[in-house]
Parts: C-alpha cells; structure tokens; sequence
C-alpha cells in the first residue's frame, strides 16, 4: 500500500483544500485513494493519504504536475479575440505583457460541455494532461448554484496563472523571474516529496489561496507591485487547492467569512468533499473560519481561527 503523510497547516486554508486536491488527484492517478488528517500530535498534524498500490502517492501527483502538458479549455463556439496591434502591443503595461507571453505558449483545446453558459478569455478552465490522464480544471468558472469562489482578478488570466505555478516564467532572455513546480521539481525533488507545502518560492499573481503569499495595501506609501518585490508561497498549494474546488467549496456565512473543516478519518473524495464544508458532524472534525480580505480588485485567503472540535 502507497502511503503518505503530508505535513500541513491546519489555520491555512489553501493547505487543506489542497490536502482535498492531493487526494482527487491522487484518486484520479492511482484510483482507490483515501485520506484524512491526523493531529494526534498538535506540534505536527498530517494529512494522511493512502492508495492501494506501493507508490507514493505524492511524487505520482507531483510528476504528473510538473511533466503534465498545459492547455486552455473552451465550448466549441468560443474564439479568442483578434490580436493586438503592434502600435497596442506597445502600450502594453508590464503584467498585460505577461499575460500575453502567458497565453503564448498556453494552447487552446474546445468540447461540447462546459461548465459556464459562454466562454470568456480570462476565465477559461485549464486541462492538463500528461500520458492518458488528463483532468479539466475550472472552479472559477462554475456557473451552477454554487459560489465559484473566483479570487483572481484584473490582467491575469486563469490560464497565465496556471501557466507561471506549472511552469515557472522567464523573460526575454530566457532568465528565470519565477520557478513554478517544474523547476522546483527539477531543483528540489526530495523536499517537495517530504513537504510539498512547505518548498516556497517568490512569484507574482497567483490563485491566492495560500495566505503566506498574500498581501493587502496599508496606505503607508509603499507598493509592492511599483517596487516590483515579490512574496513566497508554495505552487503546489495554488495548484492543488483548485483541484480540490473543483467539487467542493467552503461556505460563506457573511460577507467575505467563510468556514471549511478538517476531518479526522480516511475518506473516499465523495464523502472529504462534504465534510470540508463540514456537512458531516459525526465525524471527528476541526472546524475554521476565515476572512476573504481584499488587495485592490482580488480577494485573498488569510489565516483562519478554529471555531469548534469534536473527536
């Protein structure tokens, strides 16, 4: 039996949706997976995820992330707008730019089914693919009556995201500014196998889940984006958080606070998916809650409080 034991934190809401997304992907990848947290040992709570074969389930997630090919996910009736003009393209601010490198290298793949009425350019799910697997990616662009829960906003792009936490982003000049899970993969293997949270790394826009990465304007001055400075975060949080939104989404009890819960027994998806949203209270859970906090037009995640418990 493949088993793994995640070390992560429970008052970081990214890490426990993307505890949900190891094992959907690991599900996906593997088949027969289960997982739940154990915090046995307050000091040193894991995530623990098991499958039936004898690889470890997190390298089999982190491979296929890092090798897996990166395309954009469009209904059959979706075109991309006419490209800009060199006169325009000149015009272009700093992350425009980056958008369109982003969107560059990002092919576009079309289906019958989509999870949205129309497609729209900055909102297109993502599709990875790597061999035979191959998963579509989309929270942000939910239109049942599910919250989306949609963080990202302005110049950036669902698929320009993707593109910088898969791949890292380079300039000009081939010179890396950003490594994203490829290059850490590459640089870093057996830390990111230990502790896939915990390897950081600078980067610019991002899903803004992982709270660490985050940052709000306090008026004093200063600007992180005019400096042009960047913040640590882990890719891997960024990436496994939304595939672990795919089918589950934490509820919002007032404006922009919002609550998940972690669940103390080995679960199938189907039955995790619920009791993140805390919908199973016989189970043993912990039980947060968190604030969406806003950084100009973006919504991000902040560290949480624990509301309640039962074992």
């Amino acid at each position: 039996m493949g088993v793994a034991r995640i070390p992560v934190d429970l008052f970081n809401p990214g890490q426990v949706f993307a505890c949900l997304g190891f094992l959907e992907a690991t599900d996906v990848l593997v088949g027969g997976a289960v997982g739940g947290f154990d915090w046995h040992d307050e000091a040193a709570v894991r995530f623990v995820l098991r499958t039936p074969g004898d690889d470890n389930p997190v390298e089999v997630v982190l491979r296929f992330l890092a090798e897996a090919k990166l395309s954009r996910w469009a209904p059959t009736t979706y075109r991309d707008p006419p490209a800009k003009s060199k006169k325009s393209q000149d015009k272009l601010n700093s992350d425009e730019d980056e958008e369109q490198a982003a969107f560059s290298r990002v092919a576009l793949v079309t289906a019958d089914h989509f999870p949205a009425r129309a497609g729209d350019r900055m909102t297109l799910p993502v599709r990875l693919q790597r061999g035979s697997n191959s998963v579509d990616i989309g929270h942000w662009s939910d239109e049942s009556s599910r919250e989306s829960f949609k963080l990202y906003a302005g110049n950036r792009s669902a698929a320009g995201i993707a593109a910088d936490m898969l791949q890292g982003h380079e300039d000009k000049k081939g010179r890396v500014l950003q490594r994203g899970i490829s290059q850490l993969w590459g640089e870093r293997c057996a830390d990111l196998i230990a502790e896939p949270f915990d390897v950081l790394t600078p980067m610019g826009g991002s899903f803004n889940f992982d709270p660490r990465g985050s940052w709000t304007a306090i008026d004093a001055g200063y600007s992180l984006n005019d400096q042009k400075h960047d913040v640590s975060a882990s890719p891997v949080v960024q990436v496994l958080a939304a595939w672990g939104l795919e089918h589950a989404r934490p509820p919002e009890h007032a404006t922009r606070r919002l609550r998940y819960a972690a669940w103390g027994l080995e679960l199938r998806p189907m039955l995790a998916r619920a009791a993140l949203a805390g919908a199973i209270p016989a189970f043993p859970y912990r039980r947060f809650q968190f604030t969406l906090a806003l950084s100009g037009k973006n919504k991000v995640v902040t560290f949480a409080n624990q509301e309640s418990s039962h074992d």
